[in-house]
């Protein structure tokens, strides 16, 4: 930390090297990039004790604060700059396309005494911006010149843009009113923030030996709310998928799956997976059960009877699942069967895998608008392979497909369970 960058280059290591190698291919855009003053003669000491120690809490990712729509944030130490990417998921319905990246601020050295901020939202360059540290684990970023967030053409303008960007169309090419509607609204709700946010960090889950699947973000289909990100995790005998990115119904933070991983489903043969009845009778039937279940352990409290029994319900979960992950997808490979969705079923996406591994009784959650009467409805979980799964909403019927975000992650994975158990519960207190 001692030696500046100058004295590096006797070494072999040239700073405009490091530069235009390392930190302009990542950054340099036409909209987003200026050429920075001349780094040879900073010195490291100051880059450490101006920069990277001041912002090292900012690191990592969290969620901002945008109502129901959330996101995913992911700030990173690039070269000589730090700088906060939002994370966006692909236009849909091609959910297995990589993750849209867009910077919205940076971080770097201005002047050798100290760290300057720059909002880079809006289509008019990097300008003047703010970060303030609100507590370990909370802040928020201020755009100081939202100016050049304005576009010539006004709202329409700005509008048309967002459309292209966000979804990869027009506003012409969308004919369902209802998909209209909600890419108006979000539009109008999400724009007025000007990239002025409340940003909470989130973990990564932790990824035991015993788990169905390693855990982690996914990508999926939600009907006319376009694609959404969730986070897979598991939890004993069930795996939960919480939301990241949300819609008016069902908004971030809200626990969108529960996956009971010790009520197994297996599939009819491929004639009889085409009608829904065959289907929901599988899926009502374990739905019908384990309300019974719950209204016995009700009435006859919580003892240690009861205790005893729900863990010997469990056991055959625990015990499927502890093996290695070469031992999983061998035995993956020899439980493949064949899978087709039932008529009537609507899905965004028709690429779909025509095999699965397992099936799983499990619920989601539904809501009006406003996140108004939430109910958990009855539904299937299917595993293609260890990087997609769907599931049918027999109540909706409709299918969601969901494939793993592959992005590096750095500084993200939990530093507990406990620790990740208490960010589920404070994510689902912060949109209720």
């Amino acid at each position: 930390m001692k030696e500046d960058l100058r004295k590096m280059e006797l070494v072999g290591v040239s700073s405009r090297e490091l530069y235009v190698k390392r930190v302009s291919p990542r950054v340099k855009s036409g909209r987003f990039m200026k050429l920075l003053p001349d780094y040879e003669h900073m010195d490291y000491r100051d880059v450490y004790a101006r920069l990277l120690h001041p912002f090292r809490n900012i690191l990592g990712l969290w969620q901002p604060d945008i109502g129901p729509y959330g996101g995913l944030l992911n700030v990173v130490v690039d070269g000589l700059f730090i700088i906060g990417w939002m994370y966006l998921p692909p236009h849909d319905p091609r959910v297995e396309d990589p993750m849209r990246r867009r910077p919205l601020f940076r971080i770097h050295m201005w002047e050798s005494n100290r760290a300057s901020v720059e909002c880079m939202y809006g289509h008019k360059g990097p300008h003047k911006g703010d970060v303030q540290i609100v507590k370990k684990d909370e802040f928020s970023t201020k755009c100081n010149q939202t100016d050049h967030h304005r576009m010539p053409g006004g709202r329409q303008e700005e509008f048309r843009t967002w459309l292209e960007e966000e979804w990869g169309r027009t506003l012409e090419d969308i004919f369902h009113e209802h998909m209209q509607e909600l890419i108006l609204m979000k539009f109008i709700y999400t724009s007025q923030y000007d990239n002025c946010l409340t940003y909470r960090r989130i973990y990564l889950p932790p990824h035991l030996p015993s788990d169905l699947l390693r855990p982690g973000l996914f990508k999926g289909t939600y009907g006319s709310h376009g694609l959404e990100i969730i986070m897979l995790s598991f939890h004993g005998s069930s795996a939960k998928a919480t939301k990241l990115t949300g819609d008016p119904n069902v908004p971030a933070g809200q626990l969108t799956l529960v996956v009971h991983l010790n009520r197994p489903v297996r599939l009819p043969d491929l004639e009889r997976q085409c009608t829904v009845e065959d289907l929901s009778r599988l899926v009502l039937g374990h739905h019908e059960e384990m309300q019974r279940e719950a209204q016995g352990e009700e009435a006859q409290g919580q003892g240690a009877e009861g205790d005893e029994g729900t863990a010997a319900a469990e056991a055959p979960a625990v015990e499927a699942s502890t093996t290695s992950g070469a031992t999983r997808a061998a035995r993956a490979a020899s439980d493949a069967q064949p899978f087709v969705l039932p008529l009537g079923v609507i899905a965004r996406n028709e690429e779909y895998p025509r095999s699965c591994t397992k099936c799983f009784y499990g619920t989601g959650l539904i809501a009006g608008h406003g996140f108004t009467s939430p109910e958990r409805t009855p539904g299937l979980f299917i595993l293609f392979d260890e990087n997609r799964f769907g599931f049918i909403w027999l109540e909706l019927k409709s299918f969601s497909l969901y494939s793993r975000l592959t992005d590096p992650l750095a500084q993200a994975l939990a530093p507990s369970m406990e620790s990740f158990e208490v960010m589920l519960q404070n994510m689902q207190s912060w949109t209720s």
